[in-house]
């Protein structure tokens, strides 16, 4: 479009210059401001001298072909400005497999830019109007109005798109549309993922146990995130740690806040996904109340303990510093506190700091997003030196902005979990089930299947009167007794997702859609029910292991429930 503006504003002007010169040949004599008059009159089809007949000179018979080209261009273009807003209204209504994002915040702007980036249809709603020139791609469209409202959603199409993503500047504004697209949605066989932006990193993590215990009849597919989560998935992403083969890697976290709680257990995380070893990895926790914090995340977390070795330090930044300078003490250091442009300052000041470590040191920091562009914006556009390396400024909002990561939520985690388990289980009764296969190469229906399950746990949970929690280093033990009733429901609930998923009993086939499983509970083998009981076995290791608990609101309840 900028291309064929251009050329129609060179015809234009073309056409003015030739008109003019025809004119002054046509009319020689004539007052400079009549041909003037006579050549703007080319543009509307009504230029006086040419009612007399020709012939005119080349330059204006050029120009009397241009001139009225050159208008229907402009009134073509004025009309598509004019309905551009209606048009991107009515796409956005009738768009289909789209994202759709909420909020007026830089995170959302950077989300939708980002999803756009990816080549992904995407509707904007926010409460502020869009500018003129603000949405020039026809994958970028936007609905300006209350996200809260019904009318506004319908208008960004939510019940076609694939995701909606709720990033407002308040909890409360975030959980009234979250609310609000719930009610849009419910009943509906087919829903968008819902992912909604919560600002207290602790808020998110008592919200997403009470969204994993929902049972209720609007079980739509919806999780909350917090960007200190993303972002610490994120940072191992870009930079997984390396395992030596002659000394343990040693990490310094240092700060207060929220993002050294999460990194911590993203660090001890991701070691354990590489295969580390437990005394392989040391990592010291300076902050004013470190043993606080790793004896919370040690009980929230049981793999912690086992993973890497934790050494906490209640001390400031500050203080620990000048012990933590020793050359080649650390292989990362973290600086994660609240107080960013000191420990901002604190990095790029301390040549004893840089030789602290082997790697790089990290600073970590939600307000200066242009500076890290500023020093790690690429090959040919990095304008500050990183001092060889050393120096890493990772902005957490920016790195946040991640819709893979945001929508490989606790739903999707757990559902892997369960697939991996399963397959485990049946290698283990000697099996070799059709679907064992990684997650990757699993069908989608497949995965529906895994997602289905981890949303059966709320049902488990009012069966036996438990809710899911916080963990805080106890779990509730599930009986015998118990696993065999859970064991029925989960196969009486895999039964009905199958069958309505066209599924019917027969030998395994996938492709036919039989599964030789689909039968009453009393006839079921012994293998197969076996493998029903270690999935209700497995669920309290899972859920320990993404940091929740079940906890019993009544005494433990007998073989009658």
């Amino acid at each position: 479009m900028t291309i064929i503006r251009g050329v129609f504003l060179v015809i234009g002007a073309v056409a003015f210059v030739l008109g003019w010169i025809g004119m002054y040949d046509l009319k020689h004599g004539r007052h400079p401001s009549d041909v003037f008059y006579w050549t703007l009159q080319l543009y509307v089809l009504g230029s006086d001298p040419l009612q007399e007949g020709g012939p005119y000179p080349w330059p204006l018979e050029v120009a009397r072909i241009l001139a009225p080209l050159f208008t229907l261009a402009a009134v073509v273009e004025t009309g598509r400005l004019l309905l551009a807003n209606e048009v991107r209204r009515f796409r956005s209504r009738t768009a289909r497999g789209h994202a759709v994002v909420c909020g007026d915040t830089p995170f959302a702007r950077a989300l939708a830019r980002q999803l756009f980036n990816n080549g992904q249809h995407v509707v904007q709603v926010r409460a502020t109007p869009f500018g003129p020139l603000e949405l020039r791609h026809r994958r970028m469209l936007g609905v300006s109005g209350d996200a809260r409202s019904a009318n506004v959603l319908r208008a960004a199409g939510l019940r076609r798109a694939k995701h909606l993503y709720v990033c407002g500047d308040t909890d409360e504004l975030n959980h009234a549309i979250a609310v609000a697209a719930g009610t849009e949605l419910q009943m509906r066989d087919t829903s968008p993922w819902i992912y909604v932006q919560v600002h207290r990193q602790q808020t998110c993590q008592l919200l997403q146990a009470r969204r994993l215990g929902a049972a209720g009849t609007n079980r739509f597919r919806l999780d909350y995130f917090h960007v200190d989560d993303v972002a610490a998935r994120r940072l191992y992403i870009d930079h997984p740690l390396r395992r030596p083969r002659d000394r343990p890697v040693r990490l310094l976290i240092a700060g207060d806040g929220s993002f050294p709680r999460v990194l911590l257990a993203e660090t001890a995380r991701h070691w354990r996904a590489i295969g580390g070893e437990a005394d392989d990895l040391q990592i010291d926790m300076v902050a004013s109340d470190a043993r606080q914090i790793v004896a919370e995340l040690a009980a929230r977390f049981p793999f912690l303990e086992h993973v890497c070795r934790v050494h906490p330090h209640n001390e400031t930044v500050e203080t620990w510093m000048p012990r933590a300078v020793r050359p080649g003490r650390y292989d990362r250091i973290h600086l994660c506190h609240h107080d960013e442009q000191a420990m901002l300052e604190l990095a790029l000041q301390s040549p004893d700091l840089w030789h602290a470590v082997t790697d790089a040191v990290f600073v970590a920091t939600y307000e200066s997003a242009a500076l890290a562009d500023a020093f790690h914006g690429g090959q040919h556009n990095d304008l500050l030196d990183e001092v060889g390396g050393r120096l890493q400024v990772y902005p957490i909002l920016t790195r946040a902005c991640d819709a893979p990561l945001i929508t490989d939520d606790l739903t999707e985690r757990l559902a892997k979990e369960f697939h991996q388990r399963y397959l485990t289980a049946s290698h283990g009764h000697g099996s070799s089930p059709a679907s064992g296969v990684a997650w990757d190469e699993l069908s989608e229906s497949m995965r529906n299947a895994n997602r289905a399950q981890v949303q059966g746990i709320a049902a488990k949970m009012q069966v036996l009167r438990c809710v899911i929690a916080v963990r805080n280093g106890e779990d509730a033990v599930i009986t015998e007794d118990e696993v065999e009733r859970l064991a029925e429901l989960e196969h009486e609930r895999w039964c009905e997702e199958r069958t309505r998923q066209g599924w019917r009993p027969g030998e395994r086939d996938d492709r036919r859609k039989h599964h030789p499983d689909l039968i009453p509970w009393a006839e079921l083998g012994e293998s197969s029910r076996e493998k029903a009981r270690d999935a209700v076995r497995s669920m309290s290791a899972m859920l320990a292991d993404e940091g929740f608990t079940i906890v019993r609101l009544n005494e433990p309840v007998g073989v009658a429930v």
